[in-house]
Order: C-alpha cells, then structure tokens, then sequence
C-alpha cells in the first residue's frame, strides 16, 4: 500500500509539474537575427519549451538597444513569466531587468552577460574560447605580426575573449616572437565591419601581416575577404560559433580554427532554466549553477557550457554530430581534410 502511495504521489508530481509548465510563457528578447547561429538558438530554444508544455513568445531588437527596451515592455505585457535576453547593449538593457525584477519576473543573460545579480548568466566559457583561438593561430604561425579583429565594444564577451587570446599570446609576445600590428573593435560585430577594418590595417602595413586572431565566424568572414583581396588567403584566421560558412572556411584552408559553442545545447539549457525559473526554482538550484564574480566585481550565479575548437584534424567532429553535412562542409573543397576526402 506504501509503495502504491508513493508511485501515485510521484506520477501525481509529474502531472502537476507538467500542468503548471502547460501555464508558462517564455518570452526572449533577441538583439538581432544577423548572425546565421541566433536561428539555431531558437529552435533549440522551442524544443525545451515545447518539451515542457511551456509557450514561446519573442521579440527581435534589430540592433537597437533602445528598441529592444520597449520589445521587453511589450514581453512583459504578453505576461512572461520568465524572460530569455540576449542583450544589444550590456549597459543599456539594465531597465529591462529592473522592469521584470519590479514584476518578479526572472531573466536569463543568454550567452552575452548582464552585470546584474538578478540575471542568471547562461554561456560558454568565453575566456577559453579567447584562449582555444590564440591557441590554433599560434600554432599555425609561431612568429610574425598579428591583427586583432574583436567583438562589439557593447558585449563584455568582446573582451572576455580579447583576455583569454592575450594570455595565450603573452609569452610570444614577450620573447619577441610575434608583434601585434592592428587591433580593432567591430561594431555590432557586422562582418562588412571587420572586413572594412582589415583592409585598414592591411593598408596600415602595407600587407606584412602573418594572422589573424578573428573573435567570431562573422568577423572571420570580414578579414579573409580583406585578405582574399591582396591575394594573401590561407593566412592563420580564427573564428568562432561554428558557422557553416566558417566550417566550409576551415575545410578549405582559408580559416584555421572555429570554436564551436554548439547553440541547440546551449539554447536548450536556456529554455530548460527558464521553465524551472519560472516555477520557483532559486538560482542557486539550477543544476550546474555556480556562483561567479564578474569583471567590475559583480557576483552572480552563472553556468558555463564548454567549446570545442574545430580544425582541418577534427571536422568530423561536426558532421558526426549532425551540425553541419558533408556535403555543406565540403562544397568547394577538391582535396582537403577528413571527411572532405
């Protein structure tokens, strides 16, 4: 009979475990759709949510950052019961948390932080992926002069990643090894921006340049159609996301390295937290949560999902996991890495 009680009182948990998510409504804030990976977020997004019986509603802030205030007001007024944000502007979209705060509504800082302890911060270990990048470039080119080409200066993973690279780089830095030529930020992290910004500095030094530590697939995309254009494609080039143009890059020997943050992991993670949030679930009990301290002092509870950097010796590696297919991996390619051969 004890045994019958507790079956009836857990199968009883379930079904009002499931009810009570049949009632949420998970609303995300998107600072844009530019980027090719933001799609595949979203649909990882909907598949936790619809898993759980919860409701997806959305916004996009086409890059603005005050538009992307008044898509959380409206979110709100949707009656979300915990918001998704991945932020335009770090700075700029505070009021959006202090808006859902107001309302007890939680927020996730989805994989671009938000200094505030009243956001849960869901990423990858951005440091690392900085690090992963300078690693393959500084493999591929030991010595020579190098170009920065960074993130938006709005997104604290812009330099989130400009720390992990330096680190990498320091010591042949130091020893005299490589020498940094040119470095920029990339507003709004626009390819058409990190490419204006390359020829810039290709003019600058009048093309000796030997790498380039890219801190994104867009921006990737920008320098190597700077570099394509002088005739010097096949440089070291780094990148990161996993973009299927990018992978197509590395196949062809145009890009060295993408470090793959694969989003349907990451954008489920977000819809799983959201649910929980917003059942009541602490902070502190979201599975995989640890307490972190950010740059300026910060502490929050965060989670951090793990890269993978992918190279001509592990594209497998994507296509086996059904990320991107052989035959979008290897268009163009006439004799190049596995499985391209």
């Amino acid at each position: 009979m004890r045994t019958l009680f507790v079956a009836a009182a857990a199968l009883a948990s379930v079904y009002t475990t499931t009810a009570l998510a049949q009632d949420l409504t998970i609303g995300v804030s998107w600072s844009n759709f530019q980027e090719e990976r933001w799609k595949t977020d979203e649909a990882a997004i909907k598949e936790a949510l619809d898993a759980a019986g919860a409701q997806y509603v959305s916004s996009d802030a086409q890059s603005s950052s005050s538009k992307q205030l008044s898509d959380v007001e409206a979110l709100m007024a949707q009656g979300v019961d915990a918001l998704i944000v991945l932020a335009q502007d770090t700075e700029a979209v505070i009021p959006a948390v202090q808006m859902a705060a107001d309302e007890g509504v939680p927020v996730i800082a989805y994989d671009r932080l938000i200094e505030d302890p009243r956001a849960f911060y869901l990423t990858f270990d951005n440091v690392e992926v900085g690090r992963m990048q300078a690693r393959a470039v500084l493999e591929a080119a030991p010595e020579g002069n190098y170009v920065m080409i960074k993130g938006s200066p709005t997104d604290p993973n812009a330099d989130f990643l400009r720390g992990g690279q330096q680190e990498v780089l320091q010591e042949a830095i130091d020893a005299g090894k490589i020498t940094i030529v040119g470095e920029a930020y990339t507003d709004g992290w626009l390819p058409a921006n990190a490419q204006r910004n390359m020829e810039q500095i290709l003019t600058a030094n009048d093309n000796q340049v030997d790498a380039v530590v890219a801190s994104n697939d867009g921006t990737a995309g920008g320098a190597v159609a700077a570099l394509t254009a002088q005739g010097m494609e096949g440089i070291p080039v780094s990148g990161q996301d996993g973009d299927h143009a990018a992978l197509n890059r590395v196949a062809k020997g145009t890009q060295t390295v993408s470090v793959w943050k694969d989003a349907r992991d990451l954008g489920k993670a977000a819809g799983e937290i959201a649910v929980a949030l917003a059942q009541g679930t602490e902070m502190s009990g979201i599975e995989g949560a640890q307490e972190w301290t950010s740059p300026s002092g910060t502490t929050m509870w965060a989670r951090f999902l793990e890269p993978v950097p992918v190279t001509k010796d592990n594209l497998s590696a994507v296509t086996d996991a059904g990320w991107i297919s052989v035959e979008a991996l290897c268009q163009g390619v006439e004799s190049g890495p596995a499985p391209c051969n």
